[in-house]
């Protein structure tokens, strides 16, 4: 089984797609993670990468076509791929089409986890995490039981990551609505897109995506 998650910056894709890869043994294929293991293996298609990057450029759909061609290939027979951050733009929604009909498979699911902006912008920026062991805490829902001491490791020092604030989540979420926007009638149209509430409880989302899954 093929999808795409969708979703913006801290509506929970993360979360969701380890649990896919724990439950149903599939492999989360991640543009910038496959981009940086492949620049650092020193593959032909890092290569070029590197070689575009350091020259300060943009990488080529073409490129990124390839590179998703590659962990295809090494995916274990019957092994399912969650694509996440890919596509984004319709032609590389035609693309990932054409380099799964050359495999003899196809794209199965595309969920989306919707969110609302207001309470996404709440959600994130009222994150804050130990510094010491790194458990995660947030200003209206998870506070330490004893205030400004760590309940995990008994630390005293907290942290925010500095692009966890509303000008950037609000950025985010225009640059996803872009995104996202040309590539959801595509998949729309063939009646595979699923919607789920990503403001939901984790579980609760993840019983969602499972029912889509099932379908």
């Amino acid at each position: 089984m093929n999808i795409i998650l969708l979703g913006p910056p801290g509506a929970g894709k993360g979360t969701q797609a380890q649990r896919l890869v724990e439950k149903h043994g599939m492999r989360q294929l991640s543009t910038g993670d496959m981009l940086r293991a492949a620049v650092k293996a020193g593959t032909p298609v890092g290569l070029q990468a590197k070689a575009v990057m350091e020259r300060g450029e943009l990488v080529s759909d073409e490129i990124v076509s390839a590179l998703i061609g590659e962990e295809l290939d090494s995916l274990a027979p019957g092994q399912g791929a969650i694509f996440d951050g890919y596509p984004r733009t319709a032609a590389q929604a035609e693309s990932l089409d054409v380099i799964l009909a050359s495999r003899n498979t196809q794209l199965d699911h595309v969920v989306e986890l919707e969110v609302d902006e207001e309470a996404l912008v709440e959600r994130i920026t009222g994150r804050f995490t130990c510094a010491n062991c790194g458990k995660g805490y947030h200003d209206t829902f998870e506070q330490p039981r004893q205030l400004g001491v760590c309940d995990k490791c008994g630390g005293t020092q907290f942290k925010r990551r500095p692009d966890d604030n509303e000008e950037t989540v609000r950025t985010r979420m225009v640059e996803y609505r872009a995104k996202t926007a040309p590539i959801l009638p595509i998949y729309d149209a063939r009646g595979i897109v699923g919607r789920v509430n990503g403001m939901a409880d984790i579980d609760h989302v993840t019983a969602a995506i499972e029912r889509i899954l099932a379908d």
